[in-house]
C-alpha cells in the first residue's frame, strides 16, 4: 500500500518535449509551405465560414480515455476535406491552428495541453499540405482528387496519433504508448469515414450551392442520430461494466480482496482519476480509508478529498456533488477550492437504515471531461452494490471470526488454538520448546450456583483480561471452555514454563469484587511441552489437560505432563468397561477399618470401604473406580453395594450382641439425588437397622462447597435418624463456624494433620482447634491416620474422641475382620454391657 500521492508535475514538464519539437516542426513545415505554394490567403468569406464549421467539428468530440489521459478524436476531418480543396495549404494550417485554439480557449484547458494540441494541430496539417503540394494541383472533384485529399487527410490523422502516442509514451512509459497504438484502428476508421463525407460534400457543393441545405439537413439528422446511439452506448457499456463489477465483488468476496477489485473497476467504470472507499470504525473494525488512483499499483491510505466531504455525505445521509456540470453545494466547493479536485461525487453507504460509510469519484480522466448528472444514479447504483458487498464480506468475516472465538472472552478458541499449535509444532528451533500452559479456574460451580451464571460469566471474563494483560506478547491466550484458559508460546525450556506458570498464577490470583462478596480467583495450571510431550495439537492438549486435572491436588497447584499421569488415565478408561461386569458378579468387595474410642479404646463401629482386584490391572485405587462410577452413571449402584454390605453386617453383629455402627462414604454428586433419602429409608427398614447405627461421611469439598445444595439432602437424612459426618475436614478453604449452618452430628480430621501433629507444632495446633470448637458446637471428633503411640496420646491429651488408623487396623474383609475381633479384643464385665475393648498390640 503506497500512502503519499505520486507527483504529476514531473509527467506535465516531459510534455513540453514532445511539445517543443512539434511546434518547431509546424513552423518549419509552415515556412516551407509558404515558399513552395500559392502565396495568396484565399477567400475571406469562405475562409472565415470554413472556421466557423472547423470549430464546430473539433468541439464535437469522440472521447477514449488511455489511462490519465483522454484522447479526443473529432469530425475535423470533414471541414479539412473542403478546406484542402478550396483553399491554400497554408492558409488551412492558420484556420485549424486558429480553431483549436478558440477550442481550447473556451475549455480552459491547462497550458501544457493547449500547446500541445495547438502544436499537434500545426505540425500535423502543415504535414498533410506538403503531402498535398508535393502533388498535382487539384482540378476537378475526380477520382484522382479523391485520393489525393484522402492521402492528405489521413495522413493528417497518422501525425496526430503519433504525437499523442509519444506524449502519453513519455510521460506514462512505452505500456501505454502501445495501448494507444493498438486503440488506433477505429480513429483511423472514423476518419476514413470523414474524409469520405467530406467528399461527397465537396462533390455535391461542386455541383450546386444549394446542396448546402440538404447537407445542413443531413447534419442535423447525424447529429440527433449520433447522440441516441452514443447515449445507447454508453448505457449498454455500462450495464455491462457494472454486471462485471457485481461478479468480480462476488468472487472476491471471499478472497479478502474485494476492496482492491472493488476500487479499482469503480474507478475504471467512471473513468476516475481516484475512487475512494472510507469505513469508520464500528465495532472491532477499525477505520479505513483507502484510495485507488490511475497508474498507481495497490491501494493509497489518503486521499484527495478533504474529511468534511465523507462527514458531510454521512451526516446528510444523500449524494454530495461538485463539479462544472454538477449543481454542487456552495459549501462542498469552498472546501474543495485549492485541492486540485475539479469534480467529485461522493455516495453515502447504506445497510438498511444505517449509513456505513462513503464512496467517492474524483476528477473525470482527461481535462475536457466532467462528470455529469447522469453520471450521479450509475454511481449511486454502483455504491448500493458496493454496500451489499462490503457488508456480506464482514458478515463472512465476523462468521469467520465467531468461529474462531469465544463469544464471551473475545479469546481464541478450541479450534483456532489447535490450528495455531499446529503451525507452532512444524517449526522446530534450537534451544526452544513449544510451552502449552493449562489454567483451569477453581470455584466456578460454586460461583454459578449461587450467585448466577451471570457473575460466573464476569469471574471468566476478568480472568481472561488478567491473563491476556499478564501474559507475554508473543503467547497465543485462548479458551478451551467452560473454566479453561490456554496458553501457548516458545520458551527455552520445560523449567521455563513452569516458571513462567507460577508467575502468571500469582499475577491473576486476586480478589474479584461481586457486590456484596468479594472472591479470591485461583487456578490450578497443567504444562506439557513440545517435542517432549507430543509432537500434534491433539496430543498436546490431552496431555495438559490431564496435568491440569492432577495440579488441583498438588500443593502449589502446578503440574507438569509425566508419562505416569497418563498411564492412570489410560488405567482408568481401561477399568470403565469393567466396573459394571465387576458390580454384577460380585468383583467389589466391602472391607471395614474399625474406629475406637480413644481415652478406654473401645470398638464403637467401622468404616466400609469398596475395593476391587482387577483381573488384569490388579488393584485399583478407590479415588480411580470411583471417579470412573461417577462418569459411567455406576455411581448409584456402588454406593448402595457398599451400603446394602455395611447394613447387613450390622444387622448380624446386632443379633449376636454385638452392636456396631456402620459408615458409608457417600460422593458429593450423591447429595444432588432427591430419591437417595428415601432409599436410605427403605433399605434401614429391609435390614431392620436403627437409623443411629449408620453414619454417612461426605468429604468437606462436597459438603462445604459454599452453597446450599447439600442442605436439603443433608437435613432429610438427618431426619431419619442417620448421622452425618464431614470428613477430610481441614483439606479445603471453609472455617468451622460454617459447620452451625449444616446438620452434621461429627467431624473426621483429616489424616495429614494427624500424622503431623507429633512432629509439626502447626498440624498439633489445627487439630486441638479443630477439637476444641466441635464439641463446643457439640460435635463428635474422629482423628483419622492415627499411626503411633505418640499421636495416641496427643490425640488423648486434646480430648479427641475417636480415632482410626493403622494402629489399630487396617481395613480388612468381613472375613479376616472377625479373627480380628477376636484376636485383639477380650469382654469386660460392665453395668450397661458387654463392650469390645481393643488391646494394643505392638
Amino acid at each position: 500500500m503506497t500512502s503519499a500521492r505520486p507527483s504529476s508535475r514531473r509527467s506535465t514538464d516531459q510534455a513540453w518535449l514532445i511539445t517543443g519539437p512539434l511546434a518547431i516542426f509546424a513552423v518549419v513545415c509552415s515556412v516551407v509551405l509558404g515558399l513552395v505554394s500559392d502565396p495568396s490567403f484565399g477567400n475571406p468569406v469562405l475562409t472565415l465560414a470554413l472556421l466557423v464549421v472547423t470549430v464546430a467539428a473539433v468541439s464535437q468530440v469522440l472521447h477514449f480515455v488511455i489511462r490519465r489521459q483522454g484522447l479526443t478524436f473529432t469530425i475535423n476531418e470533414l471541414p479539412l476535406v473542403l478546406a484542402f480543396f478550396w483553399l491554400p495549404p497554408l492558409t488551412v494550417v492558420v484556420l485549424s491552428v486558429t480553431a483549436v485554439l478558440l477550442v481550447q480557449f473556451s475549455r480552459r484547458t491547462p497550458p501544457t495541453k493547449l500547446w500541445f494540441n495547438v502544436a499537434k494541430a500545426g505540425a500535423s496539417v502543415s504535414l498533410a499540405g506538403l503531402l498535398l503540394v508535393s502533388l498535382p494541383p487539384l482540378d476537378d472533384v475526380g477520382p484522382r482528387t479523391w485520393l489525393t485529399l484522402f492521402g492528405a487527410v489521413i495522413l493528417n490523422t497518422l501525425a496526430s496519433l503519433a504525437a499523442v502516442g509519444g506524449v502519453i509514451s513519455l510521460m506514462h512509459g512505452w505500456q501505454a504508448g502501445r495501448e494507444v497504438i493498438r486503440t488506433a484502428g477505429p480513429p483511423l476508421l472514423t476518419s476514413g469515414i470523414n474524409v469520405v463525407m467530406g467528399l461527397v460534400v465537396l462533390i455535391a457543393i461542386e455541383t450546386t450551392w444549394w446542396a448546402l441545405v440538404l447537407i445542413a439537413v443531413l447534419a442535423f439528422a447525424v447529429v440527433l442520430v449520433y447522440r441516441s446511439y452514443a447515449q445507447f452506448f454508453r448505457q449498454h457499456r455500462t450495464l455491462g461494466d457494472m454486471y462485471e463489477l457485481t461478479r468480480a465483488m462476488t468472487a472476491s468476496g471471499q478472497d479478502g480482496t474485494l476492496i482492491d477489485v472493488l476500487l479499482g473497476r469503480i474507478r475504471k467504470l467512471m473513468q476516475a482519476e481516484y475512487a475512494i472507499l472510507w469505513l469508520p470504525a464500528q465495532g472491532r473494525h477499525s477505520e479505513v480509508l483507502l484510495t485507488a488512483r490511475v497508474d498507481t499499483p495497490g491501494l493509497l491510505d489518503v486521499a484527495p478529498t478533504p474529511v468534511v466531504v465523507r462527514e458531510e455525505a454521512r451526516r446528510e445521509r444523500r449524494t454530495l456533488v461538485w463539479g462544472a456540470r454538477l449543481d454542487g453545494d456552495d459549501l462542498l466547493g469552498a472546501a474543495l477550492r485549492g485541492t486540485g479536485v475539479k469534480d467529485v461525487i461522493a455516495v453515502p453507504l447504506r445497510s438498511g437504515q444505517a449509513v456505513i460509510g462513503t464512496l467517492e469519484v474524483v476528477n473525470r480522466l482527461s481535462d475536457a471531461g466532467h462528470f455529469t448528472s447522469d453520471d450521479v444514479p450509475v454511481f449511486e447504483t454502483v455504491a448500493a452494490h458496493a454496500a451489499v458487498a462490503l457488508e456480506n464480506s464482514r458478515l463472512v468475516d465476523r462468521l469467520r471470526h465467531d468461529a474462531y472465538h469465544d463469544g464471551l472472552t473475545k479469546l481464541p478458541n478450541r479450534r483456532r488454538i489447535t490450528d495455531a499449535l499446529g503451525e507452532a509444532v512444524q517449526i522446530r528451533a534450537p534451544g526452544e520448546v513449544v510451552a502449552v500452559l493449562l489454567f483451569d479456574v477453581d470455584g466456578l460451580r460454586q460461583v454459578n450456583e449461587s450467585l448466577g451464571h451471570v457473575a460466573g460469566d464476569k469471574v471468566l471474563a476478568e480472568v481472561a483480561e488478567r491473563l491476556r494483560a499478564s501474559a507475554p506478547s508473543s503467547a497465543l491466550v485462548g479458551r478451551l471452555g467452560g473454566d479453561e484458559f490456554l496458553l501457548t508460546l516458545r520458551v527455552e525450556s520445560a523449567d521455563a514454563a513452569l516458571e513462567l506458570a507460577a508467575r502468571l498464577r500469582e499475577q491473576i490470583r486476586d480478589e474479584m469484587v461481586f457486590e456484596p462478596l468479594t472472591l479470591d480467583v485461583d487456578t490450578a495450571v497443567g504444562v506439557a511441552v513440545h517435542p517432549d510431550h507430543g509432537s500434534d495439537p491433539a496430543t498436546l492438549l490431552q496431555r495438559v489437560e490431564l496435568a491440569a486435572t492432577a495440579a488441583k491436588s498438588m500443593p502449589g497447584s502446578i503440574q507438569l505432563f509425566s508419562p505416569a499421569l497418563e498411564s492412570r488415565s489410560l488405567r482408568r478408561l481401561g477399568v470403565a468397561g469393567d466396573l459394571r461386569q465387576a458390580l454384577d458378579e460380585g468383583g467389589v468387595e466391602v472391607y471395614f477399618q474399625p474406629k475406637v474410642t480413644l481415652r478406654d479404646r473401645r470398638l464403637v463401629g467401622v468404616e466400609c470401604l469398596a475395593r476391587w482386584e482387577h483381573p488384569a490391572h490388579g488393584t485399583v485405587t478407590p479415588e480411580d473406580f470411583v471417579a470412573v462410577a461417577e462418569h459411567t452413571g455406576q455411581l448409584g449402584r456402588l454406593t448402595e453395594m457398599v451400603l446394602r454390605e455395611g447394613l447387613r453386617r450390622c444387622r448380624d453383629w446386632t443379633h449376636v450382641e454385638q452392636p456396631l455402627s456402620v459408615a458409608v462414604n457417600l460422593s458429593a454428586r450423591t447429595l444432588t439425588d432427591r430419591h437417595f433419602p428415601d432409599q436410605v429409608r427403605e433399605l434401614l427398614d429391609e435390614y431392620d437397622v436403627p437409623p443411629h447405627r449408620l453414619t454417612f461421611e461426605i468429604k468437606e469439598t462436597g459438603v462445604l462447597d459454599g452453597t446450599d445444595r447439600p442442605i436439603p439432602t443433608l437435613r432429610r437424612l438427618r431426619d431419619l435418624g442417620v448421622r452425618l459426618s464431614v470428613d477430610d475436614f481441614g483439606s479445603g478453604s471453609f472455617s468451622l463456624a460454617y459447620l452451625r449452618r449444616l446438620p452434621v452430628h461429627e467431624v473426621k480430621v483429616d489424616r495429614s494433620f494427624v500424622q503431623g501433629m507429633a512432629t509439626d507444632p502447626g498440624d498439633l495446633a489445627i487439630v486441638n482447634a479443630v477439637v476444641t470448637l466441635s464439641q463446643q458446637f457439640g460435635l463428635a471428633v474422629v482423628a483419622e491416620g492415627v499411626e503411633s503411640e505418640l499421636t495416641l496420646e496427643l490425640l488423648q491429651d486434646i480430648g479427641c474422641d475417636i480415632g482410626q488408623g493403622f494402629l489399630f487396623s487396617r481395613p480388612l474383609p468381613y472375613e479376616r475382620l472377625e479373627a480380628w475381633f477376636g484376636a485383639q479384643a477380650e469382654v469386660e464385665p460392665l453395668p450397661a454391657a458387654d463392650v469390645r475393648r481393643l488391646r494394643v498390640v505392638p
